[in-house]
């Protein structure tokens, strides 16, 4: 099975210019916990809710702080045409539960999670990837 037949197409992306109150009321309106970040129409990031917790609340910063300043800038992604067997070794070994998903032009066209394989396959990939996932790893990015 590809990643584009599991993929959530409709995607909202947060800019680089947004505060992170308005990337966590975004995310809150869509009950998610994570929003691929644009700068000028090109993917340049992640923001996270444990972003803002960490990197932003945690240490003191305020709501009107950018989301540059505490998105995760060093992402993996995965296309449209890859196979999901490969994408959850992928997500396993990086640690994470969802990808933006880029075709060949790399350009965004939808978000892979845990729960989208989940709901696409019944052969327990999911679980195997959020076994690798879940693993202790020692210090996470997000500290960086």
């Amino acid at each position: 099975m590809q990643v584009s037949e599991a993929m959530t197409r409709d995607v909202t992306i947060a800019n680089v210019e947004e505060s992170i109150a308005q990337a966590a009321q975004l995310m809150a309106r869509l009950d998610a916990g994570a929003l691929p970040v644009s700068d000028n129409n090109r993917l340049v990031g992640m923001i996270t809710d444990r972003d803002i917790a960490i990197r932003a609340v945690a240490r003191g910063k305020g709501p009107e702080t950018k989301v540059r300043d505490v998105m995760t800038d060093d992402i993996s992604y995965c296309f449209a045409d890859q196979q999901i067997d490969e994408v959850t070794r992928n997500m396993s070994d990086a640690q994470v539960r969802r990808l933006p998903v880029l075709d060949r032009d790399k350009q965004l066209v939808g978000i892979l999670s845990l729960g989208d394989i989940a709901v696409a396959t019944a052969d327990g990939v999911a679980g195997q990837a959020l076994t690798g996932i879940s693993r202790p790893g020692g210090m996470h990015s997000q500290t960086g």
